[in-house]
């Protein structure tokens, strides 16, 4: 494989997973850090009437759906004896409650819970250009003396909205208005005069219903909003004081002015909002904002396997970190150790053990066996039976170890057992044959690499930041690969070697 296909083939490990990364974090809205917390709020809508017969009800509920800058999940339909079904979608949505006899007050429930999503959603359908109202004498001749004067104090359709919003908030509104209004209006019949008035200049316009979030909030109403389209986009306007752009506390209930509950068969149907803000975990946000918007793609994430297989897949999903990490210590720093995955595991038993204890364990389990390895070379042993042997040796050695920790109270001594027994077998039988073939001081120079390079897998392992990302975004072990790819074609020097060559470097100036 020459050159220049390892680094296509890097470039495009790299690129799939910067890219899936990038588009789970910008996107999805995974968060970076394990500690993020997301905005939510608990929103209900309380329906109460009164029935004076027994006899059947149907209520129906205006509900909200999309609404813009939040995320709607988590539907719950609270009442006693009726069945509740959902019709509609999008700005049609509704829940129907029914009940063939209902009688005296009855209460029904609507809850859900909101999160802050500022990713973009598909635009509202452009529409089409209303007709001029057809009014009669002297509305006619009214409304357009307001829409000529309005049209003259503003340069396009949103300032023009602006003029007419300031206008007919006027302490003082001009003759047309008050024609119009009255002398007392809701904001209601302001926001739908509003909308008149830009219909009679050829202007899209609705009127949308929106509930104010806030820390805590009961009893609210739901306030009118005017949404305005200018030929490119939808612009949303306040009634009240004419300002352009929806708040970030105001979740979008319905569109249209139209009443959001109907009951039939009974009176005095009264429905109240209400609405708490809460901190969520961000990672638990964006696992159920990704099961609403793309239910496909969380079902092929590891965040939906069982929870006992994610903390196992948390704690592998580090081996390669970790073997990474000692391909940099060979291959560029030149630290000599036992093989590759021998520190990457006793990096691993050193999570439980605690990095100091591990070290002290580790150093007097392989010094112990190193001892009876030596002894068993007098007996001239085969392979297999000798590693058997160092095997059953540890093994003893870790009970006796435990056992005498135990009785001095030293319970950092009973995670012993928590050492791979296996690579501790073998990295005392490789040990003893660097010591027998290149002496001890070489077999004591890879036995300490061995213990640094473990301890600094070891910090690495245990940051918050490095276990969030590889359980979180596992596509980031694209970019690891890529990098260990890279390094395996690295035949330069070895930062250790610029100090062993450094004579020669001295002697040649």
């Amino acid at each position: 494989m020459n050159r220049r296909h390892l680094w296509i083939l890097a470039l495009v490990l790299v690129s799939a997973g910067v890219g899936m990364f990038a588009y789970k974090w910008k996107f999805l809205g995974f968060p970076l850090t394990s500690d993020d917390v997301a905005e939510a709020w608990t929103i209900e809508a309380h329906v109460t009437f009164t029935k004076l017969r027994t006899g059947p009800v149907k209520a129906e509920l205006r509900l909200p759906a999309d609404p813009p800058g939040l995320t709607l999940i988590d539907e719950q339909f609270i009442s006693r004896g009726y069945r509740v079904t959902i019709e509609g979608e999008g700005d049609t949505r509704r829940s129907i409650w029914a009940k063939r006899r209902a009688q005296g007050g009855e209460a029904l429930y609507y809850r859900a819970r909101v999160f802050r999503d500022e990713f973009q959603r598909p635009p509202r359908p452009a529409p089409r250009y209303p007709d001029v109202p057809a009014l009669e004498e002297p509305h006619a001749t009214g409304l357009q003396q307001l829409v000529d004067r309005v049209r003259n104090e503003s340069a396009d359709i949103a300032t023009f909205v602006s003029a007419a919003l300031s206008i007919i908030n006027e302490p003082a509104p001009p003759e047309a208005v008050r024609l119009f209004l009255g002398s007392r209006s809701s904001e209601l019949d302001k926001a739908r005069f509003a909308r008149t008035v830009l219909q009679a200049a050829r202007i899209p316009a609705e009127i949308v219903q929106a509930l104010r979030l806030s820390e805590e909030r009961r009893e609210a109403e739901l306030e009118p909003w005017l949404l305005v389209h200018n030929g490119e986009e939808w612009l949303y306007f306040n009634p009240r004081d004419g300002r352009r752009g929806l708040p970030r506390d105001l979740l979008i209930w319905a569109m249209g002015d139209e009443p959001v509950i109907e009951v039939d068969g009974v009176s005095g149907e009264v429905v109240a909002f209400s609405g708490r803000r809460t901190l969520e975990d961000a990672l638990r946000v964006a696992e159920l904002r990704t099961h609403a918007s793309h239910p496909r793609l969380i079902e092929f994430s590891l965040l939906d396997l069982p929870l006992q297989t994610q903390s196992v897949y948390s704690i592998l999903l580090l081996v390669p970190v970790g073997a990474f990490l000692i391909v940099i210590l060979r291959n560029v720093i030149g630290i000599g150790t036992f093989g590759t995955f021998m520190p990457v595991l006793i990096a691993m038993a050193f999570r439980e053990t605690k990095l100091l204890a591990g070290m002290v364990l580790f150093t007097l389990i392989v010094a112990l066996g190193l001892a009876m390895r030596f002894y068993l070379e007098r007996l001239r042993l085969l392979l297999i039976p000798r590693l058997a042997a160092v095997l059953t040796i540890v093994v003893m050695i870790m009970v006796a170890v435990s056992i005498l920790s135990h009785r001095l109270g030293i319970e950092i001594g009973l995670s012993v057992a928590l050492f791979p027994m296996v690579i501790m077998a073998m990295t005392i039988e490789r040990m003893s044959i660097v010591w027998e073939e290149r002496g001890p001081a070489e077999a004591m120079k890879e036995g300490v690499g061995t213990l640094v390079a473990a301890a600094a897998i070891y910090l690495v392992m245990i940051t918050p930041a490095v276990k969030h990302f590889v359980l979180v975004f596992p596509e980031l072990l694209l970019v690891v690969l890529a990098g260990t790819l890279l390094l395996g074609r690295y035949t330069g020097y070895r930062l250790t070697e610029l100090t062993r060559f450094s004579a020669l470097a001295g002697g040649g100036r």
